[in-house]
């Protein structure tokens, strides 16, 4: 069994070029209006369908939970190599668990972690106090350069793409 999930992105062409590098893979399907991963490790089929209007990069974060932490520093090593902005965290205490994790953020503001579990911990950094339920564990970044023209006129800006590199 794979998980699959479908987000909405502005331009599939551009989104296509973040993940065959955030991926390390091609694509399997590609159209002028839709991008399909297939990946088998971890087990995801994932699709973006180009629809400007439904655009919503705050709806909180994707991520991969990585067997040990050789495997997050490879892949933040790849993500670097590939030239994506990404944001590290490594022994950071967040939603309750000791992480070592990477942040990247894809054109649309989507944001994917890559972690590995270290411990369970009793408290959070203190950089995620706050009011607001979705500060733990997602990065607070600017977002100047993705925001679509109907977050713009809503009340809840999504948070920035997040840098990589």
């Amino acid at each position: 069994m794979k998980m699959h999930v479908s987000l909405y992105v502005a331009d599939a062409a551009r989104t296509k070029e973040f993940y065959e590098l955030f991926f390390n893979q091609k694509a399997t399907k590609v159209k002028s209006d839709y991008v399909k991963f297939e990946l088998e490790n971890p087990a995801l089929v994932i699709s973006f369908v180009q629809n400007k209007d439904r655009v919503k990069s705050n709806f909180g974060h994707l991520g991969f939970v990585a067997d040990s932490l050789d495997v997050v520093v490879n892949r933040l090593e790849q993500a670097k190599s590939n030239n994506l902005d990404v944001l590290e965290e490594m022994g950071t205490n967040c939603c309750y668990a000791n992480q070592d994790k990477f942040w990247v953020t894809d054109p649309d503001g989507h944001q994917w972690e890559i972690y590995t579990f270290n411990s369970d911990v009793e408290f959070n950094d203190p950089k995620y106090a706050s009011t607001d339920a979705t500060a733990c564990c997602t990065p607070q970044v600017d977002n100047d350069c993705c925001t679509t023209e109907a977050e713009s006129a809503s009340c809840c800006t999504p948070q920035a793409p997040i840098k990589l590199g």
